[in-house]
């Protein structure tokens, strides 16, 4: 009993070295998943847009944007689509989106409730933005020489495109009180609100509306993809230029993503090109040569028409 004692001790001892030199490969393998565990989630940059046009084509114009952006960027870069825009808006505020493409009105309200927000971008095409007075071809109503013109729509059925949109409300109605043309004058005694650019464009075809106003840029882009009938919807008055879309940024992204990257995301913007064959079909979509720098006084003309009207208070 004496003697197998140690020499027990000795095999249990020698299978413990045995074993200690077979697991190495497992105790490794451990690490990765406590490392995992502890690791900070990935940052995601949430961009988003107000949805002005169909559903199918913002999707694809964004994916190409985060796809863009995260790869100039470094990071991970998602769309989140919104229902309108008084929500794009909303999100922006909350904090639920980091970076929106909003329409100079939209922008202006983002900015009042959200204190320290930054104007980056705006495409070439937005420094002087048209809106166009569109009208069906058996309402009876012709192009019109001058704002003054835009009285004959009185007493027609008569539609805006989002209520808080820039070129197809806010400036539009603008231009209409120019012409002394108020919204209880139309026909049923109020115009009506389609929600897009597109829908309002479809509407007045139809003749379910006289006339309409629409963002130049989707009217351009119907016509070129023929998604207008000549024959039935035409250009009656084409707006002066204003200040419209530009791309607004989170106050805290710098402290949030790292020192300079709100500046980056600018860049990235500014730095798009036609010849670049990744990037040629985000501004061919958007519509626009290139993007610019942007400031906020630029929107100044934009909140005074805003708060004369009743859409910011």
């Amino acid at each position: 009993m004496t003697l197998r004692q140690p020499w027990a001790a000795v095999a249990t001892g020698l299978a413990l070295l045995v074993t200690a030199a077979t697991v190495p490969s497992l105790a490794g393998a451990l690490v990765p998943r406590a490392e995992a565990q502890t690791s900070a989630p990935q940052k995601v940059l949430r961009i988003s847009a107000i949805p002005d046009q169909k559903p199918e084509k913002l999707n694809r114009l964004y994916g190409l944007v985060a796809d863009e952006l995260g790869r100039q960027l470094g990071v991970k870069v998602t769309y989140v689509p919104v229902v309108d825009y008084a929500a794009a808006v909303t999100a922006f505020r909350t904090g639920d989106l980091d970076l929106v493409w909003f329409g100079g009105l939209t922008g202006v309200q983002a900015r009042l409730q959200k204190p320290g927000a930054k104007v980056l971008a705006q495409r070439d095409i937005d420094v002087a933005f048209h809106s166009v007075f569109i009208a069906n071809t058996r309402s009876g109503l012709q192009q019109v020489r001058d704002v003054k013109g835009l009285a004959e729509l009185k007493g027609k059925r008569f539609t805006f495109g989002s209520e808080s949109s820039t070129s197809g409300r806010l400036m539009p109605q603008y231009f209409l009180a120019k012409a002394g043309v108020k919204l209880t004058d139309f026909a049923g005694g109020a115009p009506g609100f389609s929600g897009s650019h597109d829908a309002t464009i479809a509407l007045v075809q139809s003749g379910a509306y006289d006339a309409g106003a629409v963002n130049e840029q989707v009217w351009k882009s119907s016509l070129h993809d023929r998604k207008v009938d000549r024959t039935k919807v035409i250009p009656i008055w084409r707006t002066p230029g204003y200040p419209d879309y530009h791309w607004i940024a989170q106050p805290d992204l710098d402290q949030r993503f790292g020192k300079g990257f709100t500046g980056r995301i600018t860049q990235a913007f500014v730095s798009l090109r036609r010849t670049n064959a990744a990037q040629a079909p985000i501004l061919e979509l958007f519509g626009a040569q290139q993007f610019v720098p942007a400031k906020a006084d630029q929107y100044d003309v934009i909140e005074k028409v805003g708060r004369q009207i009743g859409k910011i208070r």
